[in-house]
């Protein structure tokens, strides 16, 4: 990795790229820093520091803090992130949609700009939302028609902002923007809480390290695992020219729904704590801070559920067997001993079937024993398994992006 990147700070054009992504996470760390107007940071502070805040703290950690000092950043990029998951289901749904995905880049302009709209009318919902929540639970909290007004208008923007951020660094910059936004946020959560291991014992932090590099193991190998399923071509007549058949291979991942099951199967979860602080009835209230409280065990086994559901669901939706079959078919393709058309299909769903059993149990495991390991050995800070998830799949996406461009240039060089 550290040789990955001293090759590419040596080429001027890679340099510019690095330079400029990492003065797009600069800023963004900047505006987690900066309160908007009208607010009390200080009562902020110690009601999500409290304890008594559950689902803020855990929704604090994806905001790199933001949250805590009800800043300008202090939605996130989540508002983003929840809207192309909805406009990717409703992909599924509605076939006008469908044929717009399949129009190229023009129809995939189209469903951006779709995406864009959607996210900031959730960031508006999402910030009022906010401030009435805070209005209700801090006493002394600010709340007059302009205040309110200034502070949806002020965490919107940011959310746009953020957004056109993550589109320039995945323009002119390295990885995925809006990943790396993500990533942002949760390391800068997680070096301040590192120092508050000193008041752990040394076996403790040891078992943890062991752990951390476990987990961290398992991801890389199932982010990497591939099913390879050879594909023949027979030969083509195209015009006056013949072509000459080839084999290849169609990689199925283990994990091909990455970190969304997870991030969706948490979002689902965190509805009913978040709705619940509006609600004036104490047995509610009880329900959210006893059963469906972060890291709790109920909120813990409905989550792997909802990840092995989400896992399958959002596996179909990346990846459509007749589909696939039926593009095979029309360029000359074909699988060695299974016939084209629907007996393609009908195998390439079986074996995605069996193949993302072991990926949708796996990222239940994930998202669940490091949240059971912290809270039984009283970690001082939250970094559950979302987090790793998160933070080793966009490492390990842009340090291929990275090598994949200096692989370009190297061999560029070469046949000159």
């Amino acid at each position: 990795m550290f040789g990955s990147l001293a090759n590419a700070w040596k080429i001027p054009e890679l340099r510019v790229k690095l330079i400029f992504t990492g003065v797009m996470i600069i800023i963004y760390r900047l505006g987690a820093h900066v309160p908007v107007p009208g607010v009390d940071v200080a009562q902020i502070q110690n009601f999500i520091s409290s304890g008594a805040s559950g689902v803020f703290g855990f929704l604090n950690l994806f905001s790199g803090g933001a949250l805590t000092r009800f800043a300008v950043f202090a939605l996130g990029i989540m508002p983003y992130i929840t809207a192309s998951i909805i406009l990717q289901l409703l992909t599924m749904a509605f076939p006008s949609l469908k044929e717009l995905a399949r129009e190229g880049e023009a129809g995939q302009r189209k469903i951006t700009q779709y995406t864009r709209y959607l996210t900031v009318a959730l960031a508006l919902a999402q910030s009022f939302g906010y401030t009435v929540l805070f209005r209700s639970i801090i006493p002394d909290f600010a709340f007059s028609y302009i205040t309110v007004y200034e502070i949806v208008i002020t965490l919107t923007a940011g959310t746009v902002l953020l957004m056109w951020m993550g589109e320039l660094i995945t323009q002119h910059g390295i990885g995925n923007g809006i990943s790396l936004l993500i990533f942002a946020s949760i390391v800068s959560g997680l070096i301040p809480g590192l120092g508050r291991l000193q008041t752990m014992g040394l076996f403790s932090i040891l078992v943890i390290i062991v752990i951390a590099v476990v987990v961290v193991m398992g991801i890389v190998l199932v982010q990497e695992g591939q099913r390879r399923i050879n594909i023949q071509y027979a030969k083509r007549q195209i015009g006056r020219r013949m072509t000459t058949g080839g084999s290849t291979y169609l990689p199925l991942s283990i994990n091909m729904a990455g970190v969304i099951p997870v991030i969706f199967a948490t979002s689902v979860l965190m509805i009913v704590p978040t709705f619940a602080q509006f609600m004036p009835y104490d047995w509610i209230k009880n329900i959210s801070n006893g059963w469906l409280r972060p890291s709790g065990p109920t909120f813990l086994v409905l989550e792997a559920i909802l990840v092995v559901g989400f896992t399958y669901f959002y596996t179909a939706v990346q990846f459509d067997p007749v589909e696939r079959a039926n593009d095979l078919k029309k360029y000359g393709g074909f699988i060695p001993g299974i016939r084209p058309g629907r007996p393609t299909a009908v195998y390439l769903d079986r074996v995605l079937t069996r193949l993302t059993l072991p990926g949708a149990f796996f990222l239940a495991a994930i998202a669940v024993l490091p949240n059971i390991l912290i809270n039984t050995m009283n970690v001082p800070f939250y970094f559950g398994g979302t987090s790793i998830l998160i933070v080793v799949g966009v490492a390990l996406q842009t340090m291929q992006q990275m090598e994949s461009q200096l692989l370009m240039r190297h061999y560029e060089g070469f046949l000159k």
